[in-house]
């Protein structure tokens, strides 16, 4: 799919003002936040609530401040640490395992997405996180928040998967080219998380309630 200009522009700057305004904070969006900070905070976000990570982090970083440290940990240490915001059987071995490769490589990750997507326990998302944070590539941060909301204003997807949805791949890809593709990403994912809520969307606060095919149906 293809946007037009026009439409992308007002997208862009209707939602930007909206998140300047009301999106939301966390540690990892500051602008102070390292690689490793972002890194780690997207790994630490898949399946649980950016408000449980935010109140986290800070302990998880007290214990492990770098990928070298982090490598050092065994893995039955990881998971003692990181069990009170769930997954911990999971998420262990995989931050394990990431930080002894990334130690190898002196903290620094691959630039090319084939050689990101081999790394361990790196996917779809975090290959894209990691281009876009360490990388400083426009990558959309597609979950299922944000799948909705473009979804909802530009169309729906066919196939079930967002990971294999070429009509969904190419619009969020599309949607965050630009300058502040961080800011558009945090934006439209701060909005799936207040606004455009699953049920009972809260339509009369969003801030592209105008150019939205779903909203406008009703």
């Amino acid at each position: 799919m293809s946007v037009p200009l026009q439409q992308l522009s007002g997208f862009h700057k209707k939602i930007l003002a909206w998140y300047y305004r009301k999106g939301r904070s966390f540690p990892w969006r500051n602008k102070s936040a390292s690689k490793y900070k972002l890194i780690i905070s997207e790994l630490l976000l898949q399946r649980t609530r950016a408000e449980t990570v935010s109140n986290f982090l800070g302990t998880f970083l007290s214990h492990y401040p770098s990928w070298k440290k982090l490598s050092g940990a065994s893995v039955a240490e990881i998971r003692k640490v990181i069990q009170p915001i769930g997954l911990w059987k999971r998420r262990a071995p995989i931050l394990k395992n990431l930080a002894i490769e990334i130690s190898k490589r002196n903290g620094r990750f691959p630039s090319k997405r084939i050689d990101v997507e081999a790394l361990p326990g790196v996917g779809q998302y975090i290959a894209n996180a990691i281009l876009l944070f360490c990388h400083g590539e426009a990558q959309p941060l597609l979950d299922a928040g944000m799948a909705r909301v473009l979804e909802r204003v530009f169309g729906s997807r066919k196939l079930a998967d967002i990971r294999h949805d070429p009509y969904l791949q190419g619009l969020a890809f599309e949607i965050v080219q630009c300058e502040k593709a961080r800011e558009i990403n945090w934006a439209i994912l701060d909005l799936a998380a207040t606004t455009c809520l699953v049920r009972k969307p809260r339509c009369d606060e969003c801030p592209i309630f105008s150019m939205c095919l779903s909203a406008n149906r009703i």
